[in-house]
């Protein structure tokens, strides 16, 4: 299995608009952060967690010709807001399949009526199949588990993903101690850490290296991040061995 991480940045990217921050002026590649996404993939399946608003720019820059499905991890902007951009797969493809919780699914429903409505759609609509994602619940995507993680988002429910032996987990604030056991063994985990100080909704620095020694897995690959966490190469030195910073464009590859 391969891992691309599409996008690591928070909710506003790097460089943040109109910001003077040394960071935002950094001509260090890994310092460029488009909103986080990966694309996971193992034999000839393709799937995206996650169409943020940069989900375009995504595709065309690691030219991506099929998609066979996406996993949502919650319903806020920065995850979702490139769901039309599906509908140059569709074209090629047809249907596509979309996971997500009951609520995230309405959400969508709501938000992008045009695509979802059974009456009178709009042609060039995406054509997205809805698929429930339940609590407690595993579900196969072709031959792979996939075993849906529970947490909060400051007081909103959002799912990470564990297939195999690798995790990830983003926009994650809070998590129940029965949820952890669903981490264990880990090859590789993605975590998201926003920035050093702390924050109402997202783990900083040091909440995230406390959560990292309770899960312990072999590897660990920070995402979700601010131009406040700091110049990529700088703070990659201060982490843990086995701890690191991801990037645009960085790929692992999963037994």
């Amino acid at each position: 299995m391969k891992i691309i991480f599409l996008g690591t940045g928070t909710s506003t990217g790097i460089p943040l608009i109109g910001s003077n921050h040394p960071v935002c002026k950094s001509l260090n590649k890994k310092d460029k952060r488009l909103r986080s996404s990966i694309l996971f993939k193992w034999k000839n399946y393709m799937y995206v967690i996650d169409t943020g608003p940069d989900f375009r720019q995504q595709m065309l820059r690691y030219r991506c010709e099929r998609i066979d499905g996406i996993l949502y991890t919650h319903e806020h902007s920065d995850h979702t807001s490139g769901i039309d951009d599906l509908r140059a797969f569709c074209f090629k493809q047809g249907e596509i399949p979309i996971y997500a919780h009951k609520r995230v699914l309405n959400n969508l429903n709501f938000r992008y009526e045009y695509i979802f409505k059974k009456e009178k759609k709009y042609p060039s609509a995406p054509i997205l199949k809805q698929i429930e994602i339940q609590e407690n619940k595993d579900f196969f995507i072709y031959d792979l588990m996939v075993t849906p993680i529970n947490y909060l988002h400051a007081s909103l429910q959002v799912f990470g993903f564990r297939f195999n032996d690798f995790a990830y987990l983003t926009d994650l604030k809070t998590i129940d101690s029965n949820e952890l056991l669903k981490l264990k063994n880990l090859e590789v985990l993605v975590l998201n850490c926003i920035r050093l100080e702390e924050h109402y909704s997202h783990l900083n620095l040091k909440e995230a290296l406390v959560l990292i020694d309770l899960i312990k897995p072999k590897k660990t690959y920070l995402t979700h991040i601010s131009h406040l966490l700091g110049f990529h190469d700088k703070v990659e030195k201060l982490l843990p061995k086995n701890v690191f910073l991801s990037y645009d464009g960085l790929e692992i590859d999963l037994p």
